[in-house]
C-alpha cells in the first residue's frame, strides 16, 4: 500500500479573486507544493533526481474536479497518494479538504523523463519509498 502524505496550506489574499475565493488555477500550486513536499519527505528533491539518476518528475495530465469553493483565510489540508505505477510513471490521487469536506479532487499523471525530455524508467529508489 502506498504511503499518504499531508500537507496544509493557507489560503492568502493573493490566492483569491475579487470575491475572496481561490482562482482556480491556484489549486494546481497547492497541489504541486504537496507533492513537492511528499518527495521532500522521501530524502528526494527534483534537482537531487535529476543530479542523482538523470530524470525529472513532470505532470503529463491533470484531472481536478472542483467541489467547494474554498476561500481567503481557510486552512487547507491536502493528502496525496500513490494510485498506481508503471516503468516510467505514476498516478499520485490528490484531495484538498477544509475541515473534513472535500474542495477538490485531482488524479495528477506524473512521468519521469530524461534532460531531453523523453520517458525514463523512474527510479527503484524512488519508487520503493513511495510504495513504503
Amino acid at each position: 500500500m502506498a504511503k499518504k502524505f499531508n500537507f496544509t496550506v493557507k489560503v492568502y489574499y493573493e490566492d483569491t479573486d475579487a470575491g475572496g475565493v481561490v482562482y482556480y488555477a491556484n489549486y494546481l500550486k497547492f497541489l504541486e507544493r504537496a507533492r513537492s513536499e511528499a518527495i521532500y519527505t522521501l530524502g528526494f528533491s527534483n534537482s537531487s533526481l535529476l543530479e542523482t539518476y538523470g530524470v525529472l518528475l513532470i505532470v503529463k495530465s491533470c484531472n481536478i474536479e472542483y467541489k467547494k469553493p474554498a476561500k481567503f483565510e481557510d486552512s487547507l489540508k491536502i493528502i496525496s497518494e500513490i494510485k498506481s505505477f508503471t516503468k516510467t510513471s505514476f498516478i499520485m490521487k490528490q484531495i484538498i479538504s477544509r475541515d473534513h469536506e472535500i474542495i477538490s479532487d485531482a488524479d495528477i499523471h506524473l512521468v519521469s523523463v530524461d534532460k531531453n525530455g523523453k520517458p525514463s524508467k523512474l527510479p527503484e529508489d524512488l519508487k520503493k519509498k513511495l510504495e513504503d
